[in-house]
C-alpha cells in the first residue's frame, strides 16, 4: 500500500485509514497542524455505532497538546469531533 498524502488544513477525514492507524495519525496529525499554527481541527470519524468516536476521544485524552474537544454542533453531529490545541 502507498501512503496517504493528508492535506494538513485543520480536517481529518478517518474515513481513509484502519483503526489500527489512529494511534500515530492522530498524534503526528496534531503536531503537523501545532507546525502550521492550526489551532482549532475538525476530526471526520462518522457516526457508525460510536466505536471509532470513543477512540478518537480517547488518543486525544491523552494528548498534552489538546486543551479541548466536543462533538461538532452543525449538521455533521455527532459524525465529527472539534478538537482545540494549545497555543504555545
Amino acid at each position: 500500500m502507498e501512503p496517504i498524502e493528508v492535506p494538513i488544513d485543520g480536517i481529518l477525514d478517518l474515513h481513509l485509514f484502519n483503526p489500527d492507524e489512529l494511534g500515530d495519525l492522530i498524534p503526528d496529525y496534531i503536531e503537523a497542524c501545532l507546525e502550521k499554527e492550526i489551532y482549532s481541527i475538525r476530526v471526520i470519524h462518522g457516526k457508525g455505532k460510536g466505536v471509532l468516536r470513543r477512540t478518537v476521544h480517547s488518543l486525544l485524552d491523552r494528548n498534552p497538546n489538546v486543551e479541548s474537544y466536543s462533538l461538532a454542533s452543525d449538521r455533521s453531529g455527532w459524525g465529527a469531533t472539534v478538537v482545540e490545541l494549545v497555543r504555545s
